[in-house]
């Protein structure tokens, strides 16, 4: 029986395009300005420590470790301080109404449908915990941080990785084949099953394979076909 159901964000519940064409570039253009004005904040200078240890570069060059992020940036690089980082910049762009957070619609309505059904939600992206929370606290949707119980980031390990999911179980004290995790990415889900945990594999656009070997869906109208059936 499903009690827990674990998302993904990007490709899942909101558009890839909105991550990519908006928030990146959004991070992009406002991050230079962003670290020198507030590079001795406490909390963005942690981040400068965490880009220099992992780089060696030195930690007075503001302008280097700049570049270091805009590099990562166009790599598309799960690093967790720029996640941080980047969640930093995107509060700033919520807070001045220059954002605003893309759902599904189909995702809204199961999302509210599974949370007054009495299951747990939980998100689970490369995005920081802050960036999640913005994302669904500010969507064209409404605020949706209510209908969530708990986040989960890089910090508790990368998303294609087994011990990921068990670390998440552990922490939640369930059991692997409670959870329910939706992803658009199929790595993901390999690793979420070799963990215990039951899959659906969202595939909103494209050709869908033939012999996945897993639940398929097309949106989250689908999934809820599979929870009806637990």
């Amino acid at each position: 029986m499903i009690r827990v159901v674990l998302t993904d964000i990007e490709g899942t519940t909101s558009s890839i395009s909105f991550v990519h064409d908006v928030l990146f570039p959004y991070a992009s253009e406002h991050l230079p300005g962003f670290i020198r004005d507030n590079y001795e904040r406490p909390d963005v200078a942690e981040q400068l420590d965490a880009v220099a240890k992992s780089t060696g570069q030195d930690r007075q060059d503001v302008d280097g470790l700049i570049e270091t992020l805009l590099t990562w940036i166009r790599e598309d690089r799960k690093e967790t301080p720029l996640k941080a980082l980047q969640g930093m910049i995107w509060e700033y762009g919520y807070d001045r109404g220059e954002l605003k957070g893309h759902i599904y619609e189909d995702a809204a309505h199961h999302l509210r449908l599974w949370h007054d059904r009495g299951l747990r939600l939980f998100v689970y992206s490369s995005g920081s915990v802050q960036a999640q929370k913005l994302i669904f606290g500010y969507t064209t949707a409404g605020d949706f941080t209510p209908f969530f119980s708990g986040y989960f980031d890089t910090r508790i390990g990368g998303k294609k990785d087994a011990g990921s999911y068990r670390n998440i179980v552990a922490e939640l004290g369930v059991e692997p084949s409670t959870v329910l995790f939706l992803s658009d990415v199929e790595a993901e889900l390999e690793a979420a099953e070799q963990a215990g945990l039951e899959t659906a594999w969202l595939i909103r656009e494209g050709e869908v394979p033939e012999d996945a070997g897993r639940f398929i869906a097309r949106d989250f109208s689908e999934v809820e076909s599979l929870l009806r059936k637990q």
